[in-house]
């Protein structure tokens, strides 16, 4: 039976350890890319895909998530005071971007038990997961490629992206058979970050799913894997090879990504973003260059 699907998950209880000191009082979530938070271009990314229905996954210190998604009405009021329109629907924008929940985690388990945490909130419906570390160009379309796939074949989908070989150990990676459309492959199995030398492919596993709540029976008797922890790969390596509520299929995504759970990465996302900014970009671009020119 085929859902018109209004849900997404959004875990966001890491600790944010690679980012300390920033992440001690601080949601890593919150961290800004230019100058909107890493969480707020996730939101929107559902949004935009038909997902207005937002559950986010939280811990301990994480209540700047909350404040970010609520009204703020003594800001508000002293912009409007001023006459600062364009700050002000800035401000407001989030206000009602989507209908937000919050569940809190708890033990952190990982990132299937964060997922299992959303199940009295989703119910018996096929539903999205986003991952806060991995934004999507807007200009590229991923999400809604993989909800179509979710509809037509009536199976959980998961987003996969070619990475170079000497990094597939830092990744879940697939192991895949083609299907009749190019970027669409069916999953034969899944490995959490493999040993080096070991992977079957370089098709990696990124942070966008469209799950059958199937999954949430399966994550239920998932023992820790990796780390200790409850692995969603995992799950889906079941659901895959037992071929579990329709088995899962994999979106090959050739768009730009920007990671955002790694320092350096974080740092370059912040650059290409503001690069392509109408009002940013004349002035950077060729600062960029010059600065460019002074390195040895």
């Amino acid at each position: 039976m085929a859902f018109h699907i209004t849900k997404a998950v959004i875990p966001a209880a890491g600790l944010g350890t690679r980012f300390l000191p920033a992440t001690k009082a601080m949601p890593k979530e919150m961290l800004p890319v230019v100058d909107k938070p890493a969480i707020q271009y996730v939101v929107e990314e559902a949004v935009a895909a038909g997902l207005n229905d937002v559950l986010m996954i939280t811990g301990r210190n994480k209540n700047a998530l909350e404040n970010h998604f609520d009204r703020m009405t003594e800001l508000e009021a002293t912009l409007e005071k001023k006459g600062d329109v364009d700050r002000l629907q800035n401000v407001q924008y989030s206000n009602d971007l989507a209908d937000m929940h919050y569940v809190r985690q708890g033990d952190p388990l990982g990132l299937g038990h964060a997922v299992l945490r959303a199940s009295m909130h989703v119910g018996h419906e096929p539903f999205a997961v986003l991952l806060g570390d991995d934004l999507i160009d807007a200009r590229d379309v991923l999400l809604a490629r993989m909800l179509e796939e979710q509809s037509t074949r009536n199976a959980s989908v998961i987003a996969l992206m070619e990475v170079d070989p000497a990094l597939t150990h830092m990744y879940g990676i697939a192991t895949v058979e083609a299907t009749d459309d190019d970027d669409v492959v069916r999953i034969k199995g899944l490995v959490e970050k493999p040993v080096p030398g070991t992977a079957a492919s370089n098709l990696a596993i990124i942070g966008r799913y469209v799950l059958q709540p199937d999954v949430f029976g399966v994550l239920a008797s998932t023992k820790p894997g990796k780390g200790g922890e409850i692995q969603l790969t995992d799950a889906l390596q079941t659901m895959a090879t037992q071929n579990i509520a329709g088995g899962v299929f994999g979106v090959i995504f050739r768009g730009r990504r920007y990671d955002t759970g790694d320092r350096l990465d974080y740092i370059k996302s912040i650059v290409q973003l503001a690069v392509e900014r109408d009002d940013l970009g004349a002035d950077l671009r060729p600062w960029l260059k010059q600065f460019a020119a002074t390195l040895d």
